[in-house]
């Protein structure tokens, strides 16, 4: 395994963290079958994988009990990184779920505590105002309940970058991946400030599984498929410290930590070309729907932008098994993904005025529920 300075936080973290949101569960989908899921935590433990990652609501609840169980015996060895929700502004609940993931984790600190899904509104109401969750995190500090104070984030590049130009936060736990480069300036900056850098969705949230025929073309010489390219992306930028993977089974951990652990970076040169066609290919993505949402909202509850998405994923990522799966699953009860699937459409054409592009969207969205629905009128 590769280790690197996690910015100026005194830590020397691996290059591969283990995510802990995806552990095995029974078959009734409701528990982490522990059975299962220790061997592979203490698996990547042994192939030197020291930040762990985790957070109260992973895992029906149980991600942090499981870790704590797992990790015991490696304590000293280990960087245990988990989230305090930003969801009620109730100034009594930055304490009360510090004190419930301490006990649930079984530990009397934790290295990483984040805030959780960090944006710019929730900054302002919650977090740096007086009294808020930053001078809760600081006081906590001082207590030695926690070492560092972190933030994990899912708003615009330059929201991050004024996160960033705060100096308030010692690490980050950012999106960044082959099909989504947004933050990549940011990036470079948190680690020039000093500050460690992780990376959530290295794989795309399991949008590059799949080796497309498109993506095959990308690969250099010695790789063996998109998973391995994208750790590799991912982890060849200059700023990256640590690539987040929610491992499952022992395989994907051998499998993974083999990647990480490969002394070749990808080459400037490689990284560079890699680059430069996926821009061609999200450029042509554009031509299809660039997301603007100017269409919505839909009188009959579309998410066209959505929709438009993932059909992009398949026709120009070649992504099809990857886009039929979230096609799936968009207005299923509890998906977090709100509005519903292209065939809900009736063709009552509000949409088609709005767009900037004038894309031709009752077609198109014909086109979506053909292919990855299966649905012809």
């Amino acid at each position: 395994m590769r280790y690197r300075p996690f910015g100026n936080t005194g830590a020397t973290v691996s290059a591969l963290g283990f995510g802990a949101m995806r552990l095995p569960m029974t078959p009734d989908g409701e528990h982490v079958d522990e059975d299962r899921a220790i061997p592979v935590i203490q698996r990547a433990l042994e192939l030197g994988i020291n930040y762990l990652d985790t957070a109260p609501y992973y895992c029906k609840g149980e991600s942090e009990i499981v870790l704590g169980k797992a990790i015991k015996g490696w304590r000293d060895r280990v960087y245990i990184s988990t989230k305090n929700p930003l969801d009620n502004p109730d100034p009594g609940e930055f304490r009360r779920w510090l004190e419930t993931s301490l006990r649930k984790l079984d530990v009397e600190y934790i290295d990483f505590y984040h805030m959780w899904g960090m944006n710019k509104v929730k900054y302002e109401t919650m977090v740096g105002t007086p009294g808020g969750r930053l001078e809760e995190a600081r006081k906590a500090k001082e207590e030695g309940l926690i070492r560092h104070i972190s933030f994990s984030f899912h708003d615009t590049p330059e929201v991050l970058e004024w996160f960033i130009d705060t100096g308030y936060f010692e690490s980050m736990t950012v999106q960044y991946n082959l099909l989504d480069r947004a933050n990549e300036a940011a990036i470079a900056r948190a680690a020039a400030r000093g500050m460690g850098v992780v990376i959530m969705g290295p794989v795309g949230g399991g949008r590059l599984a799949e080796t497309s025929p498109e993506i095959r073309k990308l690969l250099p010489a010695g790789v063996s498929g998109s998973p391995e390219l994208a750790l590799r992306f991912v982890l060849s930028h200059p700023g990256v410290h640590v690539a987040l993977s929610g491992m499952s089974t022992v395989q994907m951990v051998e499998e993974n930590a083999a990647t990480a652990s490969r002394e070749e970076p990808l080459s400037a040169d490689e990284r560079a070309a890699i680059a430069r066609a996926m821009d061609q290919m999200a450029a042509l993505a554009q031509l299809y729907c660039t997301g603007c949402g100017y269409c919505m909202p839909c009188p009959n509850d579309v998410n066209i932008p959505e929709n438009f998405k993932y059909m992009n994923y398949y026709r120009v990522y070649g992504l099809a098994e990857y886009a039929r799966q979230a096609y799936a699953q968009l207005g299923r009860p509890g998906s977090w993904i709100k509005g519903l699937k292209a065939e809900a459409c009736v063709q009552c054409g509000e949409c088609e005025p709005k767009c900037p592009q004038h894309i031709p969207i009752m077609k198109q969205l014909e086109e979506v529920a053909e292919v990855l629905g299966g649905k012809t009128r």
